[in-house]
């Protein structure tokens, strides 16, 4: 990824009220955007990073999402309910992170049972898909990553989103799919104020963009980038969500809508003039019809007497996160200074990263050990590798998972050949409700602006989340593609219990930084004694067994040199293809022993986030 593209997740230098009042005046212009008028509902754009109270809460990135899902909990909706609207909705004012167009996992603790299960949405391969499709047959080498792979029709998967709603809606949910979508079939309608991310995040997009009719007509209307202060509204993506409420997700997965994004990824809608060559795909209409989620068992570890659970694959979260703190679990952080803390964690990351690329893939088609991966005595046996005086080379090799018993010295297997694809614009979100539920849900187009390419008439983005299988086809790599298959993904909604009660949700957008992201706001909160706001807001490292580690300026600034000295490198988030200059995006929710609940986002990072509850008083 160039600067021009990370710049997009730098701060929001203006609130959409500031944006909103900043508009006033403006004339109509071409396209989907409008100048305000006075009844313009300016509720929602106010950004507030923690908020405490009762009776349900949320965070998301942003306010128009965090509304809704408040608005379905005030009527009385669970917390899958809430957090399908907050998700419909950030498809609307988040079009270049999540959407219908993309895929994601959905983590739900139901208070009724006391159990925690899962969703996994993750796109598919199509059944055409071969095992060169990475390969520019012009050169024999591998299309280029950016603009040409991510900007294509080779690169999208078969879409999980709207499944994953209607799944999570059944399973958790009170409402239907059509009263769920009404808050954001409001916002698409009305529109919201287009802030100065939003105007930069198209600008940085904008090649891209061109290269396709249906996008540069939603999104560069007249050539430009929609204006700060206008309001986009978005009226083909209401109707799509109008014909999902009439009809149900039968009406994505079949029928004319399917046959429309199966066409757009075989035969896109190039631009004439473009220069980028936009490899086809071979998605059919048949491999839509085909889709599911898939219901599985959450991963899950014990950490100091918490219960964490997480996404089993084909998410590596639950697994790398789990095993990360099944290493930890062996130190007292708690009695360590800041360095040493650290270290540990940049230690046990790396250790987990290395087994995460040599053993985790889709388990429908790889033999994943996720029961080992998660095992505390080979957390045990991975921990002797640590040593407190000194940093391990990287990478790191990965363990023996067929031959382990807690005791020093493990086995080490050979090394993986890993090459990080996965791209850091995706979206998260948590939620719950009055009777105790909690929905942790991570959803992600991949890249920003995804394939780039807009389904005709429809309103929504196509996602590029192929890319997130490795490159280049090997025999023994979990993550090769296959016909059918979910491509590793590093998303991680975690919940933890205590007692058998939510202690605190979480989860980050960021590519594989979001393993490191929860990893370390979780040290923060539980092992470094930060409250949840402050264990989001603490400067991040993101340790992924590399011969670096990559952390913001004010982690290296604040912890650098005791880090260097046991011989560590640290180097400056933003000089690599998957760290922006700020690490993840954050949102949380902790749960109180007087009932009460913290929702906690971002102050900073995005522009921050925003945190709400259903009321300040019990």
């Amino acid at each position: 990824m160039d600067g021009s593209t990370e710049r997009i997740h730098g701060r929001r230098p203006r609130t959409r009220a500031a944006a909103l009042i900043a508009a006033v005046g403006l004339s109509l212009t071409a396209g989907a955007i409008a100048a305000p008028s006075a009844q313009a509902d300016p509720r929602s754009t106010e950004k507030t990073p923690t908020a405490t109270g009762y009776g349900g809460a949320v965070s998301t990135v942003d306010p128009e999402a965090s509304a809704a899902a408040i608005e379905v909990l005030r009527k009385g909706g669970t917390a899958a309910d809430a957090a399908v609207a907050a998700a419909a909705t950030l498809g609307v004012t988040e079009p270049y992170s999540a959407g219908i167009g993309g895929g994601g996992y959905f983590v739900y603790y139901d208070a009724k049972s006391g159990t925690v299960g899962t969703i996994d949405g993750r796109e598919t391969a199509p059944a055409g898909i071969t095992h060169d499709a990475f390969i520019d047959p012009a050169t024999g080498s591998p299309y280029r990553f950016t603009p040409e792979l991510v900007t294509s029709g080779v690169s999208v998967g078969v879409p999980g989103t709207a499944a994953t709603w209607q799944r999570a809606l059944e399973r958790w949910g009170t409402l239907s799919l059509g009263e769920a979508l009404k808050p954001a079939i409001k916002v698409a309608d009305r529109g919201f104020v287009v802030d100065d991310t939003f105007r930069q995040q198209t600008l940085d997009n904008k090649t891209r963009f061109a290269a396709f009719t249906s996008t540069s007509a939603l999104y560069l209307p007249g050539g430009d980038a929609p204006a700060v202060g206008s309001v986009f509204q978005n009226h083909d993506l209401a109707a799509t969500y109008r014909l999902l409420a009439k009809d149900g997700i039968s009406a994505f997965y079949t029928g004319p809508l399917a046959q429309e994004i199966a066409q757009t990824v075989q035969a896109p809608p190039k631009s004439p003039d473009t220069t980028l060559p936009v490899p086809v795909g071979s998605m059919t209409a048949a491999d839509l019809a085909g889709y599911s989620v898939v219901d599985q068992d959450p991963t899950h570890v014990n950490y100091r007497g918490l219960d964490v659970y997480g996404m089993a694959p084909s998410s590596s979260g639950g697994t790398t996160v789990g095993e990360a703190l099944n290493i930890l679990q062996n130190y007292q952080l708690s009695g360590m200074d800041s360095t040493q803390a650290l270290h540990h964690y940049v230690e046990a990351s790396s250790l987990a990263f290395a087994d995460r690329g040599k053993y985790v893939g889709d388990p429908a088609f790889v033999d994943v050990p996720t029961a080992a991966l998660t095992d505390p005595l080979y957390g045990a046996e991975r921990a002797c590798l640590i040593d407190p005086a000194h940093a391990l080379p990287k990478p790191v090799a990965p363990g023996d998972v067929t031959s382990y018993d807690g005791v020093c010295p493990g086995a080490a297997a050979s090394p993986a050949s890993e090459k990080d694809t996965e791209n850091i614009s995706t979206t998260n979100l948590t939620v719950s409700d009055r009777w105790g539920n909690v929905a942790e849900y991570t959803l992600t187009i991949e890249q920003t602006g995804g394939s780039g390419m807009v389904v005709p008439g429809r309103g929504f983005l196509l996602n590029n989340e192929l890319t997130d299988f490795s490159t280049v086809w090997n025999a023994s790599d979990p993550n090769r593609i296959e016909p059918g298959k979910r491509p590793r993904s590093s998303m991680s909604p975690t919940i933890i219990l205590q007692d058998g009660k939510p202690f605190l949700a979480l989860g980050s957008p960021g590519g594989s930084t979001i393993i490191t992201t929860v990893l370390q706001t979780i040290l923060n909160r539980v092992d470094l004694g930060m409250d949840v706001s402050q264990a989001i807001a603490a400067p991040r490292a993101a340790p992924r067994n590399g011969t670096s580690v990559v952390a913001e300026p004010a982690f290296i600034e604040q912890y650098g040199a005791g880090l260097t000295a046991l011989g560590h490198t640290l180097v400056p988030s933003g000089d690599s293809f998957t760290s922006a200059s700020e690490i993840g995006a954050a949102t949380a929710i902790e749960f109180r022993p007087d009932g009460s609940t913290v929702a906690a986002a971002e102050p900073v990072r995005r522009g921050g986030g925003s945190a709400m509850v259903v009321s300040t008083a019990p």
